[in-house]
């Protein structure tokens, strides 16, 4: 069932839901971008509807709700470890149709990948349902219909925006119960269906590995400057690292943290002796690259790549990792060609 509402009485709704979820949105952050008279969008708590900015792309993802930051996992006391007290918290989270495919790409990191479950990102995720943002038009950079993530069917509830309302869509029986009464409409969200730009996928079975030395990596050891942008906007990099904190006051005691990572930075290759791989920015592009386009395809039979194009966005030496994607696809057509 659909619904039309009018802004303040949704307000109310988020109010009450309030009560039982963290409710999280796209929010625009007035002077908080990379530049001082530019603005941020990132996930924060909301408390109304006038706090969703919809209008634009989020300049970063809802990845952070799921899998923060940075995150305590364990308390040090000494000689004694012990976990921190966790709220059994419920969330709420307004996002695109993109994102949702990339929390299941999350999913398959997190949850699927071997008979290890994390437990962190596992708590969160089985507490969560999705509010899913319509989009009336292609963003600059996406390439979503080409990675096929441009539509979804797992959502709670979809939502379009208006000036005064709402129009929203209640699939979840949870909610349902709480719209009757108010005014039925036809409704079903907005899906983006032709972007600006298209990007081919490489055919993972036609892939050879001579391409993994291709001359096409060393443009980027020129190009990339390591800032890790790309890796952080990014909505399925998943990389971590961790770090212990000890406190001032008694050396002893302290906790041990769960930080983000990223491929494209310097260290993240770093290991105990000195040693250290990937040490060239070219290198780390095939690394990025291949992780979502090939191996993460050939383990769980889709790309990692969502087509958000935030990384597209990001990039301040405008590397494209839409046009890197369709360069390899043009790489190995032409190895087959070639071989035939």
């Amino acid at each position: 069932m659909s619904y039309e509402i009018r802004n303040n009485k949704f307000n109310s709704y988020l109010e009450k839901w309030s009560k039982d979820y963290e409710i999280y949105g796209p929010v625009r952050i007035l002077g908080g971008g990379r530049f001082s008279d530019t603005d941020n969008i990132r996930y924060e708590k909301i408390k109304n509807i006038e706090d969703i900015e919809y209008k634009e792309k989020s300049i970063f993802s809802a990845k952070e709700v799921l899998f923060p930051v940075t995150e305590t996992i364990f308390n040090i006391q000494e000689e004694r470890l012990s976990e921190p007290n966790y709220e059994n918290k419920k969330y709420l989270v307004f996002l695109r149709s993109c994102d949702i495919h990339a929390i299941d790409r999350m999913d398959n990191i997190f949850l699927k990948n071997g008979s290890f479950q994390d437990p962190y990102y596992k708590r969160r995720r089985e507490n969560t349902k999705f509010i899913l943002m319509g989009c009336n038009n292609s963003f600059e950079n996406c390439f979503c219909v080409s990675m096929e993530t441009n539509k979804t069917d797992n959502y709670s509830m979809g939502i379009k925006f208006f000036d005064d309302k709402v129009y929203i869509e209640v699939k979840d029986p949870i909610f349902q119960e709480e719209f009757k009464g108010e005014n039925e409409v036809e409704f079903t969200p907005d899906y983006v269906l032709e972007n600006h730009y298209n990007v081919t996928v490489p055919d993972v079975k036609k892939l050879d590995f001579s391409l993994f030395n291709d001359e096409m990596w060393k443009d980027y050891e020129n190009r990339c400057i390591a800032c890790g942008r790309c890796n952080f906007s990014c909505p399925t990099c998943t990389c971590f690292t961790t770090t212990d904190i000890h406190y001032k006051e008694n050396q002893d005691n302290g906790e041990r943290r769960r930080v983000w990572a990223g491929c494209q930075v310097d260290k993240f290759t770093d290991m105990a002796g000195g040693h250290s791989f990937r040490r060239d920015y070219g290198s780390r592009m095939r690394f990025k690259t291949m992780h979502k386009v090939y191996d993460f395809k050939k383990r769980f039979g889709e790309t990692m790549c969502v087509g958000c194009g935030r990384c597209d966005d990001r990039c301040p030496e405008y590397i494209s990792f839409a046009r890197c994607i369709n360069l390899v696809s043009e790489k190995v057509n032409e190895e087959n060609k070639e071989e035939k």
